[in-house]
C-alpha cells in the first residue's frame, strides 16, 4: 500500500507495475524507458528508499516477474516453476491435493476451462467424507499436469486493436477466453477465466 501511495501519480501516468517491493518499468523505446526509470528513481530517493544493485535488471527484453516470464509480446509461465509438474505425485490426502491446487490456481489464467477440469478435485477438498480418489480425479489430475506442461503463451493485449471473446459453460462451470490477433495475424489467447457453479447455480435452467 505504501509503495502504491508514493507512486500513485506515476502508476496513473506511466507504464509501470508495482507489487509490494517489486517494480516493473516497460516501454517500447529506450529513450522513454530511461525517462521513466529516472522518474522512478527520483521518487525512491525523495522517500529515502534504496535499491540493491544486485537485485536490479535494466534494459532487457525478457524478465521474470511474479512467477511469469514477460517478453515483448507474450507472457509465459516460469519454466523453473513448471520443471517438476509432470513428476508431481498423485495426492493421497486433502492436504496434498490442496497443495497441488494452490499451485494450479496461481497459473489458472493460462489454462482453458480450468474450473471445469479442476471441479472434481476441488469437490474432494470440500467434503467431510472419507477420502475417495477415483478415475475421475486421476483424469483431472493428469489433464491439468499436461496442460501446464504445454506452457501456453498469452498475448499481451493491444488496446488499440479489436478483441474476440468466446464463452462456454458446462454443468459445473462457465468459462471464457479473450483473443486478439498477434503479429502474424493469428488469433492468440490473452487470457482465460472460469468459475465453478455452486449447487444452486447447477440447477438453473439453460435457455437458448
Amino acid at each position: 500500500m505504501f509503495m502504491n501511495n508514493i507512486f500513485c501519480i506515476i502508476i496513473t501516468e506511466e507504464a509501470i507495475l508495482i507489487y509490494m517491493d517489486n517494480i516493473l518499468i516497460f516501454s517500447d523505446n529506450l529513450e522513454d524507458l530511461h525517462r521513466k526509470t529516472n522518474h522512478v528513481l527520483k521518487v525512491l530517493q525523495d522517500n529515502n528508499l534504496f535499491l540493491k544493485p544486485e537485485k536490479c535488471i535494466f534494459e532487457v527484453q525478457e524478465v521474470e516477474f511474479l512467477g511469469m516470464i514477460i517478453c515483448p509480446d507474450n507472457i509465459h509461465m516460469d519454466p523453473v516453476k513448471l520443471a517438476g509438474i509432470q513428476q508431481w505425485p498423485e495426492p493421497h490426502t486433502v492436504k496434498q491435493l490442496r497443495s497441488f491446487l494452490g499451485f494450479c490456481n496461481f497459473y489458472r489464467r493460462f489454462i482453458p476451462n480450468y474450473s471445469s477440469i479442476a471441479y472434481p478435485l476441488n469437490e474432494l477438498t470440500c467434503t467431510n467424507e472419507p477420502w475417495k480418489w477415483n478415475e475421475l480425479h486421476t483424469n483431472a489430475f493428469i489433464t491439468l499436469k499436461n496442460l501446464f506442461s504445454s506452457q501456453l503463451a498469452l498475448l499481451i493485449p493491444d488496446k488499440t486493436k479489436p478483441f474476440i471473446l468466446e464463452t462456454d459453460a458446462s454443468k459445473v462451470a462457465s468459462g471464457a477466453v479473450l483473443y486478439q490477433a498477434n503479429s502474424n495475424g493469428n488469433l492468440q489467447p490473452c487470457g482465460f477465466i472460469s468459475e465453478a457453479f455452486g449447487p444452486a447455480q447447477q440447477r438453473y435452467e439453460v435457455y437458448d
